[in-house]
Order: C-alpha cells, then structure tokens, then sequence
C-alpha cells in the first residue's frame, strides 16, 4: 500500500485511542511555540475519525494552541535577551531553525504591533503564517498579555472551527475525498505551509 495512506490511516487510528486527544494537545501547543508542524492535519484526522466529537476536538486543539502561544510568548517575555541586552542562546537557536525568522523580520514585526497589536497576532492565529514567529515577537516586545490571548483564542479558535464545522457537517463526503486524493492533500498542505514561511519573510523584510 502506498505509505502515505498507511500514514493517514494510522493517524486515523489515533482517535479511536485515549492518546489521541493528548497527541492533540501536545501537537497544537508545541506548534504554537516551536514545532514546525502545524496541528491542522491531525485535528482534522480525529475529526473524520469521530465525526460527532469535532466540536471537543476543535476545543483541545484551540486550548493547546493558545497555551502554547503562552508559552512562546513567555520565551519572548523572559528568555530572548540577557540581563546586558544580548541575544540569549535560546534566540539565536530560534533564528537558525524557525525559517525566514531573521533579525530583521524580528524587528518589522515587533515595529507593528505598536498601532496594529490585536489584529497583527489574530491574522497570525487564524492564517497559515506561522503563529509561533508571532507568539514570541509579542512576549520580546511586552505585547499587552490580555490582548495577545484574545486575539489568540478568536484566531486559533475560528481556524480550527472552521475545519470541525466542515467535518461536522460534512464528514463523509470530505473522508472520501481525503481518501481519493491524500498524497495531493498532503503535497497541497506542505506548500502551503512553506509558502507562509516565505511570505512572512517577504513581508516583513
């Protein structure tokens, strides 16, 4: 069988296991903050699995991804710079592994948020840019905690809605679908994903 749909069947398997919501969160928290891989696939891989508990699906992935915006954005807060002012260890290795997060997309991204705070990080939550970029930027640059899990929670809340309510309403139809056609849904997602981490270096160079 092709090993891409024994891939996507074992990730279907994960919700008919008690690791599944867990794998979940950790996927949408570690996402939010450092991991390269978006949640998007396995939210909806448990969605399809259960179609009638999309709704608590959609709820743990925004939990967990709105946690680990948290989480980035303390790293930002409290963990980008020494005491003297240099960059810490722990920001260097995030320029290196984050692509397109350069100094200087660091700085252009922080000088926006002065008049734009609150729709800067919702359009990071709710688009396929990279969130965790956005996460940490806000806690580098003292962003109103309040207003970052706000926008965090209506961003990362109404994208992950909008894939449980589809699948809700739509589930066997889309299984289907996913079942015909998984390597380009697959080859579709990864360019996307890419793309966002060139748009953001573009826009922001």
């Amino acid at each position: 069988m092709n090993p891409l749909k024994n891939l996507y069947k074992w990730v279907l398997s994960w919700a008919e296991s008690v690791y599944g919501t867990l794998i979940l969160f950790l996927v949408a928290f570690a996402e939010s903050s450092f991991f390269p891989v978006p949640a998007d696939p396995l939210l909806m891989a448990l969605c399809l699995g259960k179609v009638k508990r999309s709704m608590y699906y959609v709820f743990i992935c925004t939990l967990g991804s709105v946690l680990g915006g948290i989480f980035g954005f303390i790293i930002g807060y409290f963990l980008w710079y020494t005491p003297s002012g240099e960059l810490t260890g722990i920001a260097n290795f995030f320029f290196r592994v984050i692509p397109g997060f350069t100094p200087v997309v660091f700085d252009n991204v922080g000088a926006q948020y002065d008049a734009y705070n609150f729709w800067v990080i919702f359009t990071a939550a709710f688009t396929p840019i990279p969130y965790k970029v956005f996460s940490i930027t806000a806690g580098v640059f003292q962003i109103d905690l309040p207003t970052f899990i706000i926008a965090s929670v209506l961003g990362r809340g109404g994208r992950f809605l909008i894939i449980g309510l589809l699948i809700h309403f739509f589930g066997k139809p889309i299984k289907v679908m996913m079942d015909k056609h998984f390597n380009t849904f697959i080859i579709v997602l990864t360019i996307i994903f890419a793309l966002s981490y060139v748009l953001v270096g573009y826009l922001f160079q």
